[in-house]
């Protein structure tokens, strides 16, 4: 049985219940009914009428949904202090989703009258739950690729729909402008007018359902890993700016008189290197209260997985078996089709490996810049090669057309000799051979590498100078991508940025930036999940072994110690001509006797502690 006390701590935790005091939430505290489900167990299924809301206080639940292919998808896994089932009955529909308990679970369940009685009472509340509804709506009509295996969406949302109605102000008018030209032709019985209209008209129609769709590719998202401003101009530029959630410092909201009236503002999410700003986020308070939750709770997950390393240190010092801690798993981002490649041509698995932009062996992963820079660098020598070939197959063909020409023919002298111009192209083939070759060797030799440990820039020149860059992996504080102009989007390709300490490194030219950003994320969780557990070692080691110390001596502390026979001689009570017997040990002295400390309990002394 949960005290009340727990639960009202449990409460003041969640966003969802921000705005409500202590007396309050004591208040609620006492409605919430306990269930326990054993793991394997469905909570709720797709299609059951609503029948309350729940919070998981211990365990896990997956939220799945109906797969024609493979039976059920798996859309999330919530965890302690998450919640789920208010969707259905803000929008009183049956349920959208299937709930399954992956642990055992102890979950509050709050029922569908108490539930409708509790905004009744308080209606600050609904705004919580609006803006976590409209984020998992949000959440589930998306598709992003580069989310973690087990990282979930906590919450997401485009810029206040001002932005979109302000962004559609100038096409609007220019629209209507378009009009009036094509009313004042008819009038004016004019063919050209109307048509330069209707042309106009359409370029401007155009030009909002851009700027539309412009608005609606912009998020701000936060999982429970991180924070995400993700930016996208179709064809010009598209970037995702993060930082983990570990490294915020601070979150706050800054709104003006309109955003006050109609509830938008900017949420700042200050980090190590900077800052995230949310612009014009519906709700921003309750925004801001969302991702400082998921921080906190980030802080305790850290908390706890230092003291789990800490009980495991003492198991082993205690020579008892210790259960080993998944570690965290790094699925490759581009996985391998096996039958393809057992398939494929020798020469042409040989050209693929060639030019292979992205390599992962032993947990390393070599990134090379996209092939589009290497066509950049080596178009000149390309070009000669090309033409020079071109040259070859005309001269060629010349030589086997007519017959006065023929490629070797007899000289003054009476020997044989070659064709000049074939003799001269392949002789020019060397040095440009040469040429490219270079230009292959730099392209290649210009780097990036992701290990579990570090990152490397590395750039080499041939037969020249070789600058190497390399930063711990852990020491990362943020990361962003940029995709800028038509080429670099429609071959998706741009340059991620790495903030370490004060500096920046830059994989420049990368194919798939949002790719390799992932990949370098995800290998930071793993080496700080790593460093947390190794963090404090010789500490743990030391204190680990006083526990087990006393652990295997407790027999010997806990004898009882019996007082030596006192020496009448040394008493300083008898030298004072008073026995021990006769000093005052309470009552009228008012130092507090038996009778006093009897009483503590009838005071509620302990029971208050």
């Amino acid at each position: 049985m949960i005290e009340i006390k727990d639960r009202v701590l449990f409460l003041d935790k969640l966003h969802i219940f921000g705005g409500l005091d202590q007396d309050q939430l004591t208040g609620i505290a006492p409605r919430l009914q306990e269930k326990s489900i054993p793991a394997g167990t469905v909570v709720f299924k797709r299609g059951d009428k609503p029948d309350g809301f729940y919070m998981i206080y211990q365990g896990r639940v997956k939220v799945t949904l109906p797969d024609s292919e493979k039976g059920e998808r798996q859309i999330a896994i919530l965890y302690r202090a998450d919640y789920f089932g208010e969707e259905a009955l803000f929008e009183n529909r049956d349920r959208s989703a299937t709930i399954t308990a992956v642990d055992e679970c102890l979950l509050l369940f709050l029922s569908r009258q108490d539930f409708e009685a509790l905004f009744k009472r308080y209606e600050n509340l609904k705004p919580n739950f609006q803006v976590a509804i409209k984020s998992r709506k949000l959440a589930r009509s998306t598709n992003f690729k580069w989310l973690g295996k087990n990282e979930v969406i906590y919450f997401i949302a485009r810029r206040h729909k001002i932005r979109l109605f302000q962004a559609l102000v100038a096409p609007f008018f220019s629209l209507l402008g378009c009009l009036a030209l094509i009313l004042f032709g008819i009038s004016l019985d004019s063919f050209i007018l109307p048509t330069v209209g209707s042309t106009l008209a359409v370029g401007v129609l155009l030009w909002g359902i851009w700027s539309a769709i412009d608005w609606s590719n912009d998020y701000y998202i936060v999982t429970n890993q991180r924070v995400i401003w993700l930016e996208k101009v179709i064809g010009v530029h598209d970037s995702r700016e993060e930082a983990p959630l570990g490294t915020i410092l601070s979150v706050g909201v800054e709104t003006d008189a309109l955003g006050r009236i109609l509830k938008y503002g900017n949420v700042i999410v200050r980090t190590f290197v900077g800052k995230l700003e949310f612009e014009y986020v519906d709700h921003p308070q309750q925004a801001a209260d969302m991702i400082r939750e998921y921080w906190e709770r980030t802080k305790a997950i850290t908390t706890r997985s230092q003291m789990d390393v800490m009980k495991d240190t003492i198991k082993q010092k205690l020579g008892l078996p210790v259960e080993k801690r998944k570690e965290v798993e790094l699925a490759p981002v581009v996985p391998v089709n096996e039958e393809k490649v057992l398939h494929m041509p020798l020469w042409l698995l040989a050209l693929q490996n060639l030019m292979q932009l992205r390599i992962e062996d032993a947990g390393k992963v070599t990134y090379r810049k996209h092939w589009l820079v290497l066509l950049r660098q080596a178009w000149r020598p390309l070009g000669l090669f090309f033409l020079g070939s071109a040259f070859l197959v005309w001269r060629i063909f010349r030589i086997a057309t007519l017959p006065e020409l023929t490629f070797l023919r007899v000289n003054a002298a009476g020997s044989y000799s070659p064709d000049f111009p074939i003799i001269l192209i392949l002789l020019l083939f060397i040095p440009i051979g040469g040429w490219l070759w270079y230009e292959f060797e730099d392209w290649k030799n210009d780097i990036f590498r992701v290990t579990n440990d570090e990152i490397f820039d590395i750039d080499k020149k041939p037969f020249g100078s070789e600058e190497k860059r390399t930063a711990q992996i852990e020491n990362i504080l943020s990361t962003s991508y940029k995709r800028e102009g038509i080429i670099e989007f429609l071959f998706n390709y741009g340059t991620v940025y790495i903030s370490v300490g004060g500096t920046q490194m830059a994989f420049e030219d990368v194919m798939d930036p949002a790719a390799v950003q992932a990949d370098i994320n995800r290998r930071r969780a793993a080496r700080i999940v790593k460093k947390n557990e190794d963090a404090g070692k010789e500490d743990r080691e030391r204190f680990a072994t006083w526990i087990a110390a006393y652990h295997q001596n407790l027999n010997e502390f806990n004898k009882k110690i019996e007082a030596p026979a006192a020496d009448p001689g040394t008493n300083p009570f008898k030298a004072a001509g008073r026995e021990l017997d006769d000093l005052p040990l309470g009552g009228d002295d008012g130092i507090g006797g038996e009778d006093d400390l009897g009483s503590a309990g009838d005071h509620g002394m302990i029971g208050d502690f």
